[in-house]
């Protein structure tokens, strides 16, 4: 008898079709449910924060921003959140932070203040690092930095001098109540400084990161030798005199206003030379 071969199953042929319509089913609920996704409150824009704004109008950055609540979330793109608010000239920098579900936080960074001055109008501006004007609208607002005055709007000097004073430490500037341009022939660029210790500091805006550093510790070694006032020149040498006979001391009528300070009269005396600081 012969030995009988086992037999082999068949496989059964796939449903094919089956499978297909399970495909095109899970396709069709995924594509239902984004629509329903974008559809819902999940996907929109719910809140805006703006933080670090001191002197610009929080509504002028959002104005830039362009972004508000309702907007889709996923088509609002960061970086050109950041490009809009940078193209405003008083921010320095901006950090824009997406976080689901519906919230962007945008954090600004002005350009630092570094002085103030009068409008053509009386209204109080601040100066910025960059030159930048910006209004003082609060009421009140105290005048913590050093006023310019007798500047034209578009000197080009004076940005020069706001960049200078941005590098240096706003203490330097503590005692410095107002600065005027002061051009000579041999120094386009020197200013004239009236200090609320009463004295006239003249210098130049490219010696003041060498000078000012060292300003505070002349007018102390003055006032060892019972020297209040006078005129302090910091240029290739350092020196002091007295004001000169009938000229009032330091600070103009407009400053001294804003200040609440008043003029010291002048005091004679003997020029004196500064020794060098060691």
């Amino acid at each position: 008898m012969k030995d009988r071969l086992p037999v082999m199953k068949q496989s059964k042929p796939r449903n094919l079709s089956s499978k297909k319509l399970l495909f095109f089913l899970f396709l069709f609920f995924i594509t239902l449910l984004t629509i329903l996704f974008f559809q819902s409150s999940l996907s929109k824009i719910t809140e805006v924060t703006i933080e670090g704004q001191a002197l610009v109008a929080e509504e002028q950055i959002r104005k830039a921003a362009a972004v508000v609540p309702g907007d889709h979330f996923f088509s609002v793109s960061g970086d050109r959140i950041v490009n809009q608010i940078k193209a405003l000239r008083m921010i320095e920098s901006v950090e824009v932070n997406k976080r689901f579900p519906g919230r962007i936080d945008i954090l600004v960074k002005e350009y630092p203040k570094v002085a103030y001055q009068f409008g053509d109008n009386g209204q109080v501006e601040a100066l910025l690092s960059d030159g930048s004007v910006v209004p003082v609208t609060m009421q009140g607002a105290k005048l913590d930095m050093p006023i310019l005055s007798g500047w034209s709007k578009d000197d080009p000097l004076k940005i020069e001098l706001c960049r200078a004073m941005a590098r240096l430490d706003p203490s330097l500037f503590a005692d410095v109540s107002e600065i005027m341009p002061w051009p000579s022939q041999s120094f386009p660029d020197r200013i004239k400084m009236y200090t609320r210790s009463q004295f006239e500091v003249v210098t130049t805006i490219e010696f003041l990161p060498q000078k000012m550093p060292n300003m505070e510790g002349f007018l102390a070694s003055l006032r060892e030798n019972d020297i209040t006032s006078g005129v302090l020149t910091m240029l290739l040498a350092d020196s002091h005199a007295p004001f000169p006979a009938n000229e009032p001391a330091a600070g103009s009528k407009k400053t001294t206003e804003a200040q609440g300070k008043t003029p010291a009269s002048p005091q004679g005396g003997k020029e004196e030379k500064i020794p060098p600081k060691e």
